[in-house]
């Protein structure tokens, strides 16, 4: 069981409002795998404010612990995370009425 999954949104938060590439959001999940996570979390949202699409191509293949992507349900998102993925795992939650509904896809290394 994954004990601590970093969620690197903030570190491309950063970036997104300076311009350029830093900080490094692959470096930044390198750097958290290589310092103990045993996890890398990335949540895009529709406007890309924060982890891009293509970051999350980026990250996929140097991700070495389990890789999860977060997001609102919709068309684009599904099908950005299937092209990442041959096999993940699926989970639905809605938590209260006033938050969105969310979709968690979680890749464990080797499947």
């Amino acid at each position: 069981m994954t004990r601590l999954s970093v969620n690197i949104n903030k570190i491309a938060t950063l970036r997104n409002a300076r311009g350029g590439n830093i900080p490094d959001v692959l470096k930044a999940a390198i750097d958290c795998e290589r310092f103990g996570a045993q996890g890398i979390t990335v949540h895009p949202r529709p406007d890309e404010r924060h982890i891009r699409y293509q970051d999350a191509r980026e990250i996929r293949p140097v991700v070495k612990t389990e890789f999860n992507i977060e997001g609102y349900p919709s068309t684009k998102f599904v099908s950005q995370v299937i092209t990442l993925y041959q096999q993940v795992i699926l989970k639905i939650s809605n938590i209260s009425p006033s938050c969105t509904n969310r979709i968690i896809f979680f890749h464990q290394p080797g499947g």
